[in-house]
């Protein structure tokens, strides 16, 4: 619990980043050094140079302050949220449930449908981790689907009962401009973000900038003044492989950068979001450009899904461009579900993303080096050369499912002590076959250095 607020008038309350420019180290820093294993200087240097930022919102108190940077484990997100063919608030909070669960380190309410407010505001009472939004969707709602009565002043609106609500971070479609629309042109699949496309509609009705542009230092007082950090959104993300790294996704990207030094100036805290299809080859590219155009800002990913022909499986083919993504600079990995192109995600799709997102996660913070990470993967190696089955279930990423698996051929328990499984049975085992030509050849087996 974040106790520590109790004691500050929310106009007195800063940014994490204005405290660490400051020199100072919030309890919300410390305890981020505490779970990440890291100093908490490092933690406060980092928030302060922009590569490390804790979302945060001063309103959701009984949150678990985590971090999002290079300098923390790679981290992953799970989006929820209802339709408009399905909304219900039992149903999110449900999936919040699971989220927490299985590991996710925050989640983003995308609810489209049904009452946007109660919804959300059960999620983030609910949740332990930050909750972000895409504030366009209630704009849209409450402009009751029609995008051309859009103004600044409602948009603004929402933006501020959000924040009050206690959101921890807004993707929003800022880094979109009306110059960039001849670049769509030229695309296999055009716009395929929700929110960037509603933009380009606003835009063209008018023929005006993009509001979110336009008002950006507006939006960046709302954030100052309830620590909601800024998912700067990827309008223009490649929805195939056909499209990736082209000028419409690179050329918002600069903006984006852009964008990031100015929220900087006013210490709001930033991520930029990325791609969503890329071809594996591009993947490693793709995280430097956005680190040498956004100054080194935590970079938050969705996929990147590594084929456009996985309807029904793209939790695998994102998983293993997020991965690859994590591995080359990414701070976190926005999960994709097997629903993904073809419906609404319910629980047990919720579980099934957030398992694949954690190997993948998991995995990049291996491949990085990071210290300690494959602690547990070698627990795991002598458990499974012991035959310690229950030692092996704790282990898991899902327990759940590893024991459900192990039992639906060997479910006694005299079988949690076998020295095999039914894959290779008690003759074929090569671990106890291993074992055995040790134990009688091992001196000869030392000779043959």
């Amino acid at each position: 619990m974040r106790d520590w607020l109790d004691n500050h008038n929310n106009d007195n309350v800063r940014t994490q980043m204005y405290y660490a420019k400051k020199g100072i180290i919030t309890p919300d820093m410390e305890y981020v050094a505490k779970v990440e294993k890291i100093e908490p200087e490092l933690v406060r240097s980092e928030v302060a140079r922009g590569r490390l930022i804790i979302p945060a919102n001063v309103n959701h108190k009984h949150l678990n302050p985590m971090a999002i940077g290079l300098a923390s484990k790679c981290k992953i997100n799970a989006n929820i949220g209802s339709s408009a063919l399905a909304s219900n608030i039992n149903t999110e909070v449900e999936k919040v449930d699971v989220s927490l669960k299985y590991g996710a380190d925050t989640i983003m309410d995308l609810s489209t449908g049904g009452d946007l407010d109660a919804i959300r505001e059960g999620v983030i009472n609910h949740s332990t981790v930050p909750v972000g939004t895409v504030p366009i969707y209630q704009i849209l709602h409450d402009c009751k689907d029609k995008i051309e009565d859009l103004s600044i002043e409602k948009m603004l609106q929402t933006l501020q009962k959000q924040a009050e609500q206690g959101v921890s971070y807004f993707t929003i479609h800022a880094g979109f401009l009306l110059r960039f629309m001849p670049h769509i042109a030229k695309r296999k699949m055009g716009i395929v973000s929700r929110g960037g496309s509603l933009m380009a509609a606003w835009m063209m009705h008018y023929h005006k900038e993009n509001p979110f542009y336009e008002a950006f230092d507006d939006i960046l007082d709302i954030c100052r003044k309830y620590d909601v950090s800024l998912s700067l959104g990827d309008s223009l993300r490649p929805g195939c492989l056909a499209d990736a790294s082209d000028e419409a996704q690179l050329s918002e990207l600069k903006v984006l950068g852009e964008l990031t030094l100015r929220a900087w100036e006013k210490d709001v805290q930033v991520m930029v979001e990325g791609p969503g299809h890329v071809p594996l080859n591009q993947i490693e590219r793709n995280m430097k450009l956005e680190k040498e155009y956004c100054h080194e800002a935590p970079f938050y990913i969705l996929g990147p899904l590594t084929t456009d022909i996985a309807a029904g499986y793209d939790h695998i083919s994102s998983a293993i461009g997020a991965a690859v993504g994590g591995w080359h600079g990414a701070s976190m990995l926005c999960y994709v579900t097997q629903k993904e192109h073809l419906g609404l995600p319910n629980a047990e799709d919720v579980r099934s993303g957030i398992i694949a997102y954690k190997i993948a996660a998991h995995s990049a913070d291996i491949a990085r080096g990071r210290k300690g990470a494959r602690d547990i993967d070698d627990e795991m190696s002598d458990a499974r050369y012991g035959f310690d089955w229950n030692k092996q279930f704790e282990l898991c990423l899902d327990p759940e499912r590893a024991k459900e698996f192990h039992d639906e051929t060997l479910p006694q328990d005299v079988f949690k002590e076998a020295e095999f499984c039914s894959m290779c049975g008690p003759k074929f085992c090569s671990y106890k076959i291993t074992q055995k030509i040790v134990e009688e050849h091992g001196d000869k087996m030392k000779e043959t250095e």
